[in-house]
């Protein structure tokens, strides 16, 4: 199991910092379908409410090892090859108790308005969720979403604050991938600043789970 920090057992906590609810903490108190939902739209997972019945059947739970034994009992066994069977909750339960999503579009409205114009916004994202909440703020910021019905009244657009230097996310060539293979993850996404005021993002439009 080498490379699943989360079966090194320890408290069950999972904050960046020690500010807020620890992961036992919301765990233990939260309801059956507020677990649910954090586990279906943080990690997508399917088994999400059976995985929600049984850790709250399980209280109370104090170390990593306590819940990842529990996601495990509610799923198949892994085939050779993928992923443990509590990567998705662990993934999951670690966003909500950092409140990630809401760090990110905040870190990325801070980025837009410290940029001088000409200034690169570069940004690594890990997994898919967190790619296309980035992804889509600089779409958004660029006036590059497109969509919407053309029956619709035009929409009044800020001037773009970005310009998009590449159409896709760039991900790490076979060299990066032979000296580290942890980057097959992670995908770069780069926004160019312009010099329009520094506006906000509308998280409706940026698909936050």
């Amino acid at each position: 199991e080498r490379g699943y920090s989360f079966l090194r057992d320890g408290p069950l906590d999972m904050r960046m910092g020690q500010v807020g609810p620890s992961a036992a903490d919301l765990l233990n108190t939260a309801d059956e379908s507020r677990i649910a939902d954090v586990l279906h739209y943080y990690g997508e997972e399917r088994a999400a409410r059976r995985i929600a019945r049984a850790i709250v059947a399980a209280r109370p739970l104090a170390t990593t090892a306590q819940l990842a034994e529990v996601v495990q009992s509610c799923l198949p066994r892994p085939k050779p090859g993928q992923s443990h069977p509590a990567t998705r909750s662990f993934q999951a339960i670690r966003i909500w108790v950092n409140d990630e999503f809401g760090q990110l579009l905040a870190g990325l409205e801070a980025a837009e308005r410290a940029l001088k114009p000409g200034g690169y916004l570069a940004v690594v994202s890990f997994h898919s969720l967190e790619d296309r909440v980035v992804k889509r703020f600089m779409q958004a910021r660029a006036n590059a979403a497109g969509g919407g019905s053309r029956h619709a009244p035009v929409a009044q657009l800020d001037p773009p604050a970005f310009t998009l230097p590449f159409r896709r996310a760039i991900g790490a060539d076979a060299e990066e991938l032979a000296a580290n293979p942890r980057a097959r993850s992670a995908f770069l996404r780069v926004a160019l600043r312009t010099d329009a005021p520094a506006g906000r993002a509308d998280p409706a439009r940026l698909g936050l789970p």
